[in-house]
This record gives structure tokens, sequence and C-alpha cells, in this order.
């Protein structure tokens, strides 16, 4: 297959667009946060072949893109007042709701779950995409499962090139990871996935919202080995296992690059790179460096002096992300860094923790999932 790439500025790109979403096919395409793979989300075919084309379980559900709230009715069912209220303050925008699905969408889509994930993108692309295909459109990151999702065209090249139709080039996003996701079939909602939109932003709106337990953080084991610093544990890897994920990126590895990623944290306090961290840091890439390993450091500029005393070493990579104190510039940069790792061939990537704020928790999600849970702390 022969993928088209066109630009966004081009008139023709989004009619063209139109008519493959409408003859069955996938295209790739800019929202805010990422940038989308989509296919018609009520044709049970077009679903199985983004599940085809990203290499992703079929169990993980797609998130259904609209771009008019009456759509809503026509896809859900029992639709609370809270739904329409986070409509009215949130859309077009970063995040997805979930209820109870309409007949007329396919198990296909919702990962056989009962349910469905909508939500409507603010990116003038996304909308004049679907309205002028006509049709609801399914779409998930467009990358390779597992892999960093794509902020560029680009990326989207690098992964999926001869296996989808189209990829429209709206440069690169905005906001750079995935929305929000809330879950308001619960009786009290429950974020499954942080995002941009935070929880304090959700509550103002709606009342109490809770967070989903798996979000809680990864436990330290009692039996774990040694920072080697001897200063504290490392947490054992791997997630926690879900029978059936309700919402995207809940039980596989996401976001990996393809070099080993350790984050090193502060137990006490995670909400800055302590000198605890930096210390363990530094002797982790030191102990790679020896064994000849290509050992890249995950950072922000206003740590990265830190790490020069192994500037000089060819094996060494500074891979950096925004400012410390403004996690939209780390969000912004985050998939771009950990796809750098690839490009500049690390071995061993080690990522200092991130503030855990409102938004730092949602950097972190994305952090520790990249990590395949590998976390030590200090």
């Amino acid at each position: 297959m022969q993928t088209i790439l066109k630009n966004t500025e081009d008139p023709s790109s989004i009619r063209e667009a139109s008519r493959i979403l409408k003859e069955g096919g996938l295209v790739a395409f800019p929202t805010e946060t990422v940038y989308g793979l989509g296919g018609n989300a009520l044709d049970p075919s077009a679903s199985a072949r983004i599940y085809a084309a990203k290499g992703r379980p079929s169990d993980n559900p797609l998130i259904v893109h609209i771009a008019e709230t009456s759509a809503l009715e026509e896809l859900a069912e029992e639709i609370p007042e809270k739904a329409h209220q986070l409509a009215e303050a949130f859309w077009p925008g970063p995040l997805t709701i979930i209820l109870y699905k309409k007949k007329i969408v396919p198990d296909a889509t919702t990962g056989g779950l009962s349910t469905v994930a909508i939500r409507m993108p603010s990116h003038p692309a996304a909308l004049a995409l679907i309205r002028e295909s006509g049709v609801y459109i399914a779409a998930p990151s467009a990358n390779k499962s597992g892999r960093p999702s794509p902020t560029t065209a680009q990326h989207v090249k690098e992964d999926l090139d001869g296996r989808i139709d189209m990829i429209l080039d709206g440069g690169p996003v905005g906001i750079g990871i995935e929305s929000t996701i809330v879950d308001l079939t619960e009786e009290v909602p429950m974020i499954l996935r942080p995002g941009f939109i935070t929880r304090e932003m959700l509550s103002a709106v709606i009342g109490p919202v809770e967070l989903d337990p798996t979000l809680a953080g990864i436990t330290e084991s009692e039996n774990a080995p040694l920072c080697p610093t001897g200063n504290g544990a490392a947490s054992p890897a791997g997630p926690q296992d879900l029978q059936h994920p309700k919402a995207p990126g809940m039980r596989y590895t996401h976001y990996a690059p393809k070099g080993e990623l350790t984050i090193v944290s502060d137990r006490t306090t995670p909400e800055r790179v302590t000198p605890a961290v930096k210390k363990c840091l530094q002797h982790l890439i030191r102990e790679a460096l020896d064994q000849g390993m290509i050992t890249g450091i995950m950072t922000t500029g206003e740590n990265a002096a830190d790490y020069d005393i192994f500037k000089d070493d060819p094996h060494f990579r500074l891979i950096l992300l925004g400012d410390t104190d403004n996690g939209q510039t780390v969000a912004s940069h985050l998939y771009r860094a950990l796809r750098e790792c690839d490009d500049r061939g690390c071995e061993r990537i080690y990522s200092e923790n991130f503030r855990r704020d409102a938004f730092g928790s949602a950097i972190m999600n994305r952090m520790v999932k990249a990590a395949g849970h590998r976390i030590i702390y200090c």
C-alpha cells in the first residue's frame, strides 16, 4: 500500500481524506493532543484495519471522535447530566468521556465492551475531517502499538508508512499527550487516564471525581534490590494486570523507546529532582557507560549541567525536555524525546522524575508506562 502524505493547508486534502474514510480506509490526522489514526467508527471492518495497522490488541478500546455534541444521543445511552456539563465546559478539547453505548456502535470499536469512549477534538483539521466525511471517527494514536505516540506527521510516517492510506500533515501538535479519560458510568465519575484536563478542573464542574486505583502509582517490593547508591529500592517491572481494560492505555505497555528506560525518583520528595536523585542517576550513567553502552539521560534544561561530567564520553546522550516548572513544555516534548532516544541509538536510558502536580501526574503516567514500570526510589 502506498501512503499518501498531504498538508492540511492543501484545500483538497480534507476532501480526499474524507473520501478515504467513507470508503473504509484509514487516515492519520492531527488533533490538539497527538496524531490519531482514523477510521469509520461505525464500520467494524475499519476498526479491524486500525488494530491491524497498529498491531494493537483488539480488546484495547478505541475513542470515537465527534464534531457536534448532538452525536452523544446517537452513540450513547443513559447520558447523565454530568456528561452535558463536561461537554459544555471542555468540548472541543482534550477530554474523553465514557458512557454506555448504543447498538449502533460495533463491539469491534469498543473492544467488546458495553461502553464507548467519546471526545470532540479542538484541532480545526480534525473537526473539518469529521464534518466533511460525515462519519464518526474511531482513532487511537497513529503509531505502532507500544511505541511513543506521534506528535508530528513524520512520526506517523516512521511507524505506519505503507500500512495506512493517508497522512494529513498539520504540523506539530500543541499539547503533546493524550486526552484525559473520565468514566461516567460509575456512581462517582472516575479518571481512567490523566491528561491536560485535571481532576481539579473536572471537580469544579461536576463535583467529586475519583482516580482509578491503577493510577495510584507503583508499589515497592520489600525484596526489591537496593538502589546502586544504597539509598532506596527499585520497583518490580511490569504493569498491574487488568482482565479487560475499560479505556485506551490501561493494560499494555505504551510509549516505549527501543532502549531500556528507568526512572529515578525521590520516595519522600517526588515533586522535585533532589540531590539524591541526581547522585543515583550519575552512578547509573557511569556504570552503563563503563559497560560500553550508549546511554541517555532525559532531563530539563535547568538540570542539564548536572550531567556535564559525561559530555566527553562518545556513548553519552543528553536528551532535553522542557522546563522543570512548566509541565506543558515537558508534555509537548515528551514523545519527541523518547523517539530521539531511538534516533541516537540509546541502549540504556535514565530519566529524572517530573513534578507530581496536577498536570505532572499525566506526564508521569506516560513515563511509567514507557519505562515498563521500572522505577528506582532513592
